[in-house]
């Protein structure tokens, strides 16, 4: 199952091909390499007309090329929320538009749960798009914990423009399995939790991280800080080596009795009514 997320009013992909693809972010065109796209791209004038255009280099990482001079940073809105863009220099925005359809997913399931302390934990958390979702949702509390203190600021912008500064939310940099280990030790329970880990990467205090080693540490250290009425588990992956099925049968053997749920997330291509293939998703419930 693909779930796409076609409900963007402010970003659009434009195009897509030769491992590139061209998007436009509010006023904004911005041209990105994309492993994913195989396939030709088309001799469509877009191409030409972005305002950013992100070179990738041989030798890694890359640049970004401008035609004039771009703000440091914009906004754009996904439905009632509103989040900060800005071009960095490993190509990303700070926006994953595809996880859109699980923002939406989020807000879906706390809008209809009946529970009256609705606490989300959110985990690799990066710029706290998901964060304010939850919040946005009417979670009670929300805690968000990512190792990147420039992210933490970041998301701290993210719940300004969306006005969230009088909900509850916790921002935390920390090593995510030790923070599950010291939660754990505190008796403390969520009722959601969201977790979008990388494929590599190190703590704050220089902690290997690889998805692979680790995803069935994480998935038991998660599971102790689950609350026995928990209403969903959100498992987010970039990491190409694990499959949908993969991940569905780690989940399954995890939260063995549970319902579980494994599939892609995309992103509509307007030019030719394509859909890009954005990652891959899990998802955990009782019901």
């Amino acid at each position: 199952m693909i779930n796409v997320s076609n409900e963007w009013i402010d970003y659009k992909c434009l195009a897509t091909g030769d491992g590139e693809k061209i998007e436009k972010w509010g006023s904004y065109i911005l041209r990105r390499p994309d492993p994913q796209i195989i396939w030709n791209k088309s001799t469509s004038s877009i191409w030409n007309k972005w305002d950013g255009f992100y070179h990738r280099s041989n030798k890694g990482g890359g640049n970004w090329e401008f035609k004039s001079k771009l703000p440091d940073y914009w906004t754009i809105n996904y439905k009632e929320l509103k989040f900060k863009v800005s071009p960095t220099n490993f190509k990303h925005t700070g926006i994953f538009p595809e996880q859109a359809i699980n923002w939406d997913y989020i807000m879906d399931r706390i809008n209809k749960a009946n529970i009256k302390d609705y606490r989300v934990l959110n985990l690799f958390a990066y710029t706290g798009c998901a964060t304010m979702a939850a919040s946005y949702a009417g979670a009670s509390e929300v805690v968000h914990v990512d190792a990147s203190k420039g992210m933490i600021e970041w998301a701290k912008e993210n719940m300004h423009l969306c006005n969230l500064e009088s909900n509850k939310i916790r921002f935390i940099v920390d090593d995510v399995i030790k923070f599950l280990e010291r939660e754990k030790r505190r008796g403390r329970t969520y009722h959601g939790v969201i977790m979008d880990p990388p494929s590599y990467g190190r703590g704050p205090n220089g902690e290997v991280w690889r998805l692979e080693d680790n995803i069935q540490e994480l998935l038991l250290k998660v599971k102790d800080v689950m609350d026995k009425d928990y209403d969903f588990i959100l498992i987010n992956s970039y990491t190409t080596g694990i499959s949908p099925t993969s991940l569905n049968n780690i989940l399954k053997i995890t939260f063995e009795g549970s319902r579980v749920e494994s599939g892609e997330i995309g992103l509509p291509v307007k030019e030719n009514n394509l859909i890009l293939p954005c990652g891959i998703y899990g998802k955990v419930t009782k019901d």
